[in-house]
């Protein structure tokens, strides 16, 4: 359930952790806190790219089914299922499917304790040894330092295949009594490293708390108030409307694999469930449904290291909060089946992907959708050519030594000496080709695009800014 989880390094902010911030102060719910941030929202999606996208990762990667969910300004948009549930009876994945989503489950653990926090009846800086005593440290060790991976128990689940203990029963106390009375791998709060050990702990300080099993506490208190119907925790494989999960070995074809033992994959990865479920999931998290503004804030705050770095990983939940908008992320992998959920607080968006093949990496076509959901910055409107002719048109220039200065600014004028000029002919000698803008942005009130090209053989990158006037203020090319 550790297995294969990628955190997406796509361009985020603290945008919408700080709207949750000001939701906590004033009282207002989330969704209207981010409604004030005046979030620039992207066009809507387009549903018959999805359609052809899906469709061709499907046949590309080969894998046996997909089923494909995508929510954007506060609804769902999208929710089609695709290949097969199960190359037996070669019944086809519909929207209502039913996967394994693995560690998935994880933010759904984290709300559960969260909202036992709200309810008085426990807090997330308890030490386990209130609920396990005997455990190695317990008492330096919180339920904090569980969600955030932060503990030093050792992970039961590390590997991707299910071993030879994995494929027997066992119970949560059982694997916990086994893994978590080890002696510790690092002291807490020094190190990040995953650990399904921790979830099962976490789980079972919920059903110590709640007296219920955890199963019923996710129905009475996630499932059945928000009508994930779909949802279920921990059941019997091959019920009705369930996916079978396929594995390869070294490129070799699907073949159906047996899940881990009963007990093993628990309240760290026993959820199943759908893309229209978890959407539904999604939009309620970010719009203040399931936990209270400090609640979201433990979930969705990255911990900090004891020497200050951040881990990018909340409560269950993986944070990239750098550039445009904070993004919520986390996959799982269980025997047959691996799953991506991705949300976007600032536009009230997200994407599952879900297959019943844990050959399947989801990451390139996450990134593909998730580009399309984003917040865009405005880039100002630049008198003249488009970038691209614009950026070809210089490299050429650069190329010769010799540049149309009546299309430069001033002090860029100034920077480039005859010097620089000819430094640059002889650096950028051999044929250029492949020149294409990849991104454009804004600073300083200047577009900013992003220019990809070859010299020769050679791979190249610049930077060219222009002001509104069409005049390039800088052409920084470097080393990609």
């Amino acid at each position: 359930m550790t297995r294969r989880l990628t955190f997406l390094a796509l361009c985020c902010s603290a945008l919408a952790l700080a709207a949750c911030g000001r939701a906590g102060e004033t009282g207002q719910s989330l969704a209207e806190a981010r409604a004030k941030e005046s979030v620039p929202q992207p066009p809507p999606v387009n549903v018959a790219w999805l359609d052809s996208l899906a469709k061709g990762y499907v046949a590309q990667k080969h894998l046996v089914g997909l089923s494909v969910g995508v929510a954007q300004d506060g609804k769902i948009v999208f929710a089609r299922g695709y290949g097969f549930a199960s190359l037996t009876d070669h019944s086809a994945v519909t929207p209502w499917t039913k996967f394994a989503i693995g560690s998935v489950t994880k933010q759904f653990t984290c709300a559960a304790v969260l909202q036992l926090q709200e309810s008085g009846r426990i807090s997330m800086s308890d030490p386990v040894s209130k609920y396990f005593p005997k455990l190695t440290e317990a008492r330096e060790v919180t339920l904090l330092d569980l969600g955030n991976h932060v503990s030093g128990y050792r992970d039961y689940y590390p590997l991707d295949f299910v071993d030879r203990e994995m494929e027997q029963p066992a119970t949560a106390d059982s694997v916990i009594a086994e893994y978590a009375t080890r002696p510790l791998d690092f002291q807490p709060g020094t190190r990040w490293s995953y650990s399904n050990t921790n979830f099962l702990i976490l789980g079972r300080v919920v059903e110590k708390v709640s007296g219920v099993s955890f199963g019923t506490f996710l129905d009475q208190h996630i499932f059945t108030p928000l009508n994930m119907r779909a949802t279920l925790y921990d059941p019997a494989p091959g019920g009705p409307g369930m996916a079978s999960g396929y594995t390869s070995f070294a490129l070799g074809a699907p073949a159906f694999t047996a899940p881990e033992g009963p007990g093993w994959a628990g309240m760290a990865g026993a959820l199943w469930s759908t893309p229209s479920d978890l959407l539904t999931w999604d939009l309620a998290l970010v719009d203040g449904k399931v936990l209270s503004p400090a609640s979201y804030r433990i979930l969705t705050t990255p911990r900090r290291l004891a020497d200050g770095r951040s881990t990018g990983y909340g409560c269950g939940d993986g944070v990239s909060d750098r550039g445009e908008t904070v993004l919520l992320t986390h996959g799982g992998a269980v025997s047959g089946f691996t799953a991506q959920n991705t949300v976007i607080p600032a536009t009230r968006s997200a994407v599952v992907l879900l297959t019943n093949a844990d050959f399947g990496s989801l990451g390139e076509l996450n990134r593909a959708i998730i580009v399309k959901l984003i917040p865009h910055v405005s880039v100002p409107a630049i008198r003249g050519a488009p970038a691209l002719p614009t950026a070809a048109a210089f490299l050429s220039q650069l190329q010769k030594g010799q540049v149309d200065r009546a299309a430069l600014g001033d002090d860029f004028n100034a920077y480039l000496t005859p010097e620089r000029l000819a430094g640059a002919r002889k650096s950028l000698a051999g044929r250029i080709a492949d020149v294409q803008v990849v991104s454009t942005a804004e600073r300083g009130g200047m577009e900013v695009a992003e220019v990809r090209f070859k010299v020769g053989a050679r791979a190249a990158a610049a930077l060219m800014y222009r002001t509104l006037d069409g005049k390039i203020q800088e052409f920084l090319i470097y080393q990609p």
